[in-house]
């Protein structure tokens, strides 16, 4: 097919990196490192632009300063670029995901209940305990809990696999099969 009547993005092979910003660069490291299991691969800056840089390459006011940014590796992908600005017109309130622009990042566990563990051990907090799903993702169990600068996460865990997986002619990527 010509790449000029094909369907998205030429040569896409996947998410690289998710980033985002955090109030306070050590703790998301402890947070990432000691909680998640990333790996720590590398850090830049301080950033400060006296021009419009960061307005034209980054939609942010032009006086920010990019405190630092560090690289995480999480497993099997993607990697996690974490930023800490200071903003003249910095939001410092956290989006639900019901907000415009509102997310979470989801972490596909093995065993729930040893992840549900590990977390209690860390003293994070879990907005409930594992909920099964149904319909199409009947088979998964899932739970929310929240970084200590109140960001939303997830578990996600379907050993089994799903129920839609049944009937499907293409699944979903998978952690645990990241080759299929």
């Amino acid at each position: 097919m010509n790449d000029s009547t094909s369907k998205g993005l030429p040569g896409l092979r996947g998410a690289e990196h998710i980033g985002f910003t955090v109030p306070d660069i050590e703790q998301a490291h402890d947070f990432f490192v000691n909680v998640i299991g990333a790996e720590f691969i590398y850090s830049l800056g301080p950033w400060i632009k006296e021009d419009d840089w960061f307005t034209e390459h980054l939609n942010i006011h032009p006086r920010s300063v990019l405190k630092e940014l560090r690289f995480y590796r999480c497993q099997f992908g993607p990697n996690f670029e974490v930023f800490e600005y200071e903003a003249p017109d910095q939001n410092q309130e956290q989006p639900k995901n019901s907000d415009v622009g509102g997310h979470h990042i989801a972490f596909y566990v093995d065993d729930m209940s040893a992840a549900v563990a590990h977390l209690e051990r860390h003293n994070i907090r879990m907005l409930s305990a594992p909920t099964a799903s149904s319909g199409a993702s009947a088979g998964q169990q899932w739970l929310y809990f929240l970084s200590p600068w109140g960001m939303q996460f997830e578990l996600v865990s379907y050993p089994q696999g799903k129920a839609y997986e049944a009937s499907a002619n293409r699944l979903l990527w998978h952690p645990a099969n990241p080759a299929n």
